[in-house]
Order: structure tokens, then sequence, then C-alpha cells
């Protein structure tokens, strides 16, 4: 490939601190086109797109005791068109609605394949016709979700939120390392 089709790519910043899910997602997103430089951390992350601003990012909600939230800001703070899609294998309503808030184009739960990835990069608004899950959620689902929003709203301090949840610590804790229950 000739050096002026790579300038001609759309660029890419993958930010994760899974080393091979980083390798194996920046070859796919490669062989689709784009240009994709990677970061396992936030620092460095940031450190990348000051000196090149991505057209795209795609950033891990949990950067290894970090959260991905934080960085949403700070590359649209560099480049206000990056668009920017939130990867979690701890989804939950309350960190979803919170990385569209704070600029994300969109927010995805792990696994994911490259396709998806791609189609949440570009895709240009919501679907009006996603259909309505007729089912509630489960018991177990709806505390997950509670405990993501309220420890959302005290910043990810674990104290705060088991002090206002009138839980212990160490029983939030547990409950947090779970996965979170399927709805």
């Amino acid at each position: 490939m000739a050096a002026t089709d790579l300038t001609d790519r759309p660029s890419l910043l993958l930010v994760d601190d899974d080393d091979t899910f980083c390798r194996v997602l920046g070859l796919a997103l490669s062989r689709r086109g784009f240009a994709v430089a990677t970061a396992y951390d936030s620092a460095t992350a940031v450190r990348l797109a000051a000196v090149d601003p991505p057209e795209y990012a795609i950033v891990d909600l949990n950067l290894a005791g970090d959260s991905g939230l934080l960085l949403i800001p700070k590359l649209l703070a560099l480049e206000p068109a990056t668009r920017i899609v939130v990867l979690t294998g701890y989804a939950s309503i309350a960190t979803a609605v919170e990385a569209i808030k704070l600029g994300a184009v969109n927010y995805l739960p792990k696994p994911v394949d490259a396709d998806q990835v791609v189609t949440a990069l570009i895709a240009s608004g919501g679907d009006a016709l996603m259909p309505v899950n007729a089912r509630p959620l489960s018991v177990n689902r709806l505390e997950w979700e509670h405990i993501q929003r309220v420890l959302c709203d005290n910043s990810g301090n674990i104290s705060a939120t088991a002090r206002q949840l009138g839980m212990h610590r160490r029983t939030l804790q547990r409950k947090l390392t779970k996965r979170p229950v399927k709805s």
C-alpha cells in the first residue's frame, strides 16, 4: 500500500487496557480502512490525541481502575468532531446514559465484533424502530442498574455509594466484582 493511501484513511484511536483485545480489534479495524492508533490507558490516549486528534475513538469503560467516561470530555476538548464509541463488559443503563451525555455517539456491550463497532462509529442517529422489550428487567438486574447509577452519582466513590445505599462497603465491593446479571 502506498504512503498516500495510509494518509487518506480515517484516524481511529483505540483505548483499552486489554492488550489482546486491542491487537485483534485494531487489526480488524485496520482491514476495514482505518488508520488505528492504540493506547492502553487514559494518559497515553490523551498524549496521542494531542499530537494527532482522531476522527474516531473507541474507549473502554473500565481502564484498569480508571473510568473511560473521564476520557470522553478530554478527547472532545482536543477535537470536538471526534466520534466516540464506548465499549464495556459491564454494561449498565446509568453508564450508557452518562457516556451519551458526555458526548459519546454510541455505547456497546462486549463481546462485540468489528462490524458492529464500525456501524456504531458511522451511525448518524438512533433507531426509532428499535423493538421495545415487553418483559421487564429482573429484580437482580434492577439492583445492578441502581447500584451503577448511585456509583456514577458518587463519581465512583465506593464508600460514599455504600453509605447512600445503606450497605456495608465490602458487600458493595463484592456485588461490583460480579458481572451484571442478565435482564
